[in-house]
């Protein structure tokens, strides 16, 4: 005699089993479209369909001049979109490379993955950060980030919209406010 709990178990397995049968077409498909693939479908629009992005294929970009100073590379993870407000981007520093100064809408969440690189937020001290370092940025604080001045640093950087803004950018960080002493 199967016991109750099994036997709901049982029950449940095989009316999820005849529901895929009876629709494969509502399963989930693999998104094994080549990484330039031009072609939308309705499944990629789905917000209940998982859809895996491929490394590699979004491209690239410089952080621009009048955000940055030095050399920093993006390299974009995640948007927002749909019902999500959150975005994330891998962010490359050269040594010396930082932020303008800045302030996000809803705060920043950096998870430093690679190097050695600096924190600040106005009226406080430069702080150190490594790999394994989580940084929480909160709403409206001004704030700048980046490489240290002798080591390169990569974080990922998480971000939601507010009305459509993940950021606002102010000043640039002047080499005496990059070049005092972290703590």
């Amino acid at each position: 005699m199967i016991g109750t709990t099994n036997g709901r178990l049982l029950i449940a397995a095989a009316t999820s089993l005849s529901l895929m049968a009876a629709a494969p077409a509502a399963l989930p498909r693999p998104l094994d479209a080549p990484a330039g693939a031009a072609a939308v479908t309705g499944a990629d629009r789905d917000p209940l369909t998982v859809r895996v992005a491929r490394a590699g294929s979004r491209p690239s970009a410089p952080g621009p001049a009048e955000n940055f100073t030095g050399r920093v590379r993006i390299d974009p993870a995640f948007d927002a979109g749909g019902p999500r407000r959150a975005a994330g981007a891998f962010v490359t520093f050269e040594p010396g490379a930082r932020t303008a100064w800045h302030t996000h809408p809803l705060g920043q969440t950096l998870i430093v993955t690679a190097g050695v690189g600096r924190v600040r937020q106005w009226g406080g001290p430069i702080q150190e950060i490594r790999p394994g370092d989580v940084v929480t940025i909160p709403a409206g604080a001004r704030h700048w980030h980046g490489a240290a001045p002798t080591t390169a640093m990569t974080h990922l950087a998480i971000q939601e919209a507010q009305d459509g803004n993940v950021v606002t950018w102010l000043e640039k960080v002047s080499d005496e406010q990059y070049g005092a002493a972290p703590r």
